[in-house]
């Protein structure tokens, strides 16, 4: 619709002017992924407002800046093949999606059924479900089966980076993942250099927790 277009233009330029994001090729993408359509229908009068929004059983969609942010920090490339792990709405995946193109793939993993059916069923009516495949499992264990992986995004946060994470990642690769406790955690870049993983910090973010057998046991945060 073009009310939504006008609106997701007004968001992208608000966010390029206020220096959030500088890639441009990230910038492109959210313009063209229509974030509405991935929210409830009752919510979609909000879908370019700045901020994270409910999507259903404890979920969240990230706040556009906090979007734009992560897919910098990954510096997607065309054909490179990715890990997501909390799939949610499949928000952040379609437009991974658009940065991997031609050759890429992203596998995104979600460990709530009702939210992976419905964002494979997004994915399906958008056309994405040639760049992006949703899979219903424990995220914290990644996706061996396709590893090793250019790049994993982690949309949950961890008490520590899970191991078999850091095995997936491919060399040169990149992992960003929240590590950190109730309230607050810190946004980690992981960089694989052959055997060694080199750890930045990129400041403090706010997600929901990352269960698992390689996360947290429980919806609650622990320190």
């Amino acid at each position: 619709m073009i009310m939504y277009e006008a609106e997701r233009s007004r968001l992208v330029n608000g966010l390029r002017s206020r220096g959030y994001v500088t890639d441009e090729r990230g910038l492109e993408a959210m313009e063209r992924v229509p974030r509405h359509e991935f929210l409830p229908p009752d919510m979609r009068d909000q879908a370019y407002i700045d901020s994270p929004l409910p999507i259903g059983m404890g979920q969240t969609i990230s706040a556009p800046h906090m979007v734009g942010i992560m897919l910098q920090a990954l510096d997607l490339q065309p054909g490179n093949k990715v890990l997501e792990i909390g799939a949610g709405s499949g928000y952040h995946a379609a437009l991974m999606g658009e940065l991997v193109r031609p050759g890429g793939m992203v596998y995104t993993v979600e460990r709530l059924e009702p939210l992976g059916r419905r964002a494979k069923e997004t994915m399906e009516r958008l056309g994405y479900d040639d760049v992006v495949d949703v899979v219903i499992a424990d995220g914290s264990l990644g996706l061996p089966e396709h590893a090793p992986y250019d790049r994993i995004t982690v949309a949950a946060a961890a008490p520590d980076v899970p191991k078999p994470l850091e095995e997936q990642l491919a060399d040169n690769g990149r992992m960003l993942i929240p590590v950190g406790g109730q309230g607050y955690q810190d946004l980690v870049l992981v960089t694989r250099k052959g055997d060694s993983l080199e750890r930045t910090g990129l400041g403090g973010v706010v997600f929901v927790p990352l269960i698992g057998e390689h996360g947290y046991r429980d919806q609650s945060l622990r320190m």
